[in-house]
């Protein structure tokens, strides 16, 4: 089988999102996990967030029983202070080694499922990156042309506005699903219940700690979630599952709104096939729990 070189990089700890989004690449044959990398998710709820999403990479892979057979990385603790300084780290150093790997047949798809830090410290540590043929799968920016919440900073923006300006501005390939798209892949606790909950030790653990969420953070009656962090995992299984339009890339201001600049070519997802990603999700789930039961 041919085999997709892929990093994820990922906040981890900051929902619970992206421990689907982990399980599945890990469990994809198709992919080549180069390593995972601990993201940071601002100070908002933690004063180590790296260090928490460190500590749930470390718990998702035991579960999986992949200890040492995927490498782990340290990203960033913090933000990038400007356009011009990186936050020096082993995960930006992760993807400047991988990056020197690739072919133009066999590029290096990194995915972020939080803040752009690690990759903008890694073009800002190594400009020569960016000709490299490396793709930078983002979830995160608000919807364009007014489509969506406007008037509110998208999360993964908010943590890193500085970082997301210098990959933007560098002209490296960009896969962006904004906010309005990546909000589409809801799932509900009876759907978890159904077709999570039941495949073994993991797939308890990943449905519970999507309801412990909901209760303790977000407060409110819903008895759903959005797996937004998964469409990256699906793009790169299947780069034609959603449709999307090309656009000049922009550059975010203060406020994370859009604004002009170097023009670059983004390739922006307007829809992602939910289906496909999460019915692949809980096959996978399915199977590794049949070939674990004993």
């Amino acid at each position: 089988m041919i085999r997709r070189s892929v990093i994820v990089n990922t906040d981890a700890k900051n929902e619970c999102d992206d421990q689907f989004a982990i399980v599945q690449a890990l469990l994809s044959p198709s992919f080549d996990v180069r390593g995972l990398i601990a993201a940071h998710f601002g100070n908002h709820r933690s004063n180590r967030s790296m260090l928490d999403s460190r500590a749930e990479i470390d718990l998702l892979v035991d579960l999986l029983g992949m200890n040492g057979r995927v490498r782990v990385a340290n990203g960033a603790e913090r933000a990038i202070p400007d356009e011009k300084t990186p936050q020096d780290s082993e995960g930006a150093r992760l993807i400047i080694e991988e990056s020197v790997k690739t072919t133009p047949e066999s590029p290096l798809y990194v995915a972020f499922l939080g803040p752009l830090t690690d990759m903008a410290s890694a073009i800002l540590l190594e400009p020569e990156i960016v000709d490299r043929p490396v793709v930078v799968v983002w979830i995160g920016g608000q919807g364009y042309d007014g489509i969506g919440d406007s008037k509110a900073m998208e999360f993964n923006l908010s943590n890193d506005i500085a970082s997301a300006n210098v990959v933007f501005d560098s002209g490296i390939e960009i896969w962006q699903v904004p906010s309005n798209v990546y909000s589409q892949m809801s799932v509900g606790y009876a759907e978890l219940d159904n077709e999570v909950a039941p495949h073994g030790e993991l797939g308890r653990y990943l449905a519970q700690q999507v309801k412990d969420f909901n209760e303790t953070v977000v407060k409110e009656p819903i008895e759903s979630r959005s797996l937004g962090d998964s469409p990256a995992i699906g793009l790169m299984l299947y780069p034609r599952g959603g449709t999307f339009r090309v656009r000049p890339s922009a550059r975010f201001d203060t406020a994370g709104q859009y604004v002009e600049g170097a023009g670059h070519p983004v390739r922006v997802f307007e829809t992602v096939d939910a289906r496909f990603i999460l019915a692949d999700l809980f096959a996978k789930l399915r199977r590794f729990a049949q070939e674990h039961s004993n």
